[in-house]
């Protein structure tokens, strides 16, 4: 059995581009799924598998995910001064969740360069990596199969997912061999292929666990696709020396850099919720029942 994973690694220095101009003043990772930010999902899954010992690579822009994890003194004075004791002890269980650390990625090198800037606090221990607009629904379990799949193996697990052919150019693309129930191992990968250049249907989602052997593989891979240093190439370096693990799965992950899986992750993890699923569902049932008819106006007083 290889040593068990007690660290994780948030790369959350991207700019969110995509989802201008929500992003102009605030990190895509601090967008609202209902009320928390996304990367508080993020923290509470790898809390979830026993994971405490976090490090956010930030970068310009991203104090407000600091300001999030942190104790908030005023705000819980003013809470416990109106009996507000639920909120306040919610409020004091974000700050408590972790030990949660930061380091800014000095300039835009790419996702392989900002898991590089890990490596210095990771140290000669295996870690994961969850990408910090990347949420996994709580019961989907793919963190907690990757680590098992290491703790067996002791060798590097990517989390896989199929997706239809014009998608997998947005990815990294994994050629496999099939192993067992949902893993594989990872033969070769591509970054970004045209569907006609793609090895498979198996994009390369946000989670990966790794040995601390990926640290000298990072420091010896080249710039690749847009002038950046790409995880995949690394991935593709280390999958050449030692043998590296995809663990495949179908449903439970939202992109929630991308406008529409952040609307479905909202709807989805609000219905699933006690105190508003009820009379959101009954909304959304009663909307779709009007079709495109918008409801009547009130008449003016």
């Amino acid at each position: 059995m290889a040593q068990a994973v007690l660290k994780a690694v948030i790369p959350a220095a991207g700019l969110g581009t995509r989802f201008l101009p929500a992003t102009k003043a605030q990190p895509k990772e601090m967008l609202p799924l209902v009320d928390k930010p996304a990367i508080q999902y993020v923290v509470e899954e790898a809390v979830s598998v026993g994971i405490t010992d976090i490090l956010v690579i930030t970068g310009r822009g991203k104090r407000s995910l600091e300001d999030h994890f942190d104790r908030s003194f005023e705000l819980e004075y003013y809470l416990a001064a109106g009996g507000k004791e639920a909120e306040l002890e919610e409020m004091r269980s974000i700050a408590e969740m972790a030990n949660i650390h930061y380091v800014r990625q000095g300039e835009p090198r790419g996702l392989g360069h900002a898991v590089l800037v890990a490596s210095e606090h990771v140290g000669n221990l295996p870690f994961a990596v969850l990408l910090g607009d990347d949420i996994m629904h709580p019961g989907a379990g793919i963190l907690a199969g990757m680590l098992k799949t290491y703790e067996q193996y002791g060798h590097s697990v990517v989390a896989l997912k199929e997706v239809i052919p014009r998608d997998i150019s947005y990815y990294g693309c994994a050629a496999v061999k099939p192993l067992h129930d949902n893993l594989v191992q990872v033969e070769d990968l591509v970054e970004k292929p045209t569907p006609e250049e793609a090895p498979s249907n198996l994009a390369v989602m946000g989670r990966y666990v790794f040995g601390p052997e990926i640290f000298d593989v990072l420091a010896s891979t080249k710039p690749g696709r847009g002038g950046e240093i790409q995880l995949t190439d690394a991935i593709k370096a280390l999958a050449e020396r030692e043998p590296v693990y995809g663990w495949t799965f179908r449903d439970g992950r939202f992109d929630v850099g991308n406008k529409l899986d952040w609307l479905q992750a909202t709807v989805e993890l609000a219905l699933e919720r006690e105190d508003i699923g009820p009379p959101f569902r009954k909304f959304l049932v009663e909307h779709l029942a009007r079709g495109n008819s918008r409801p009547p106006k009130k008449p003016s007083a």
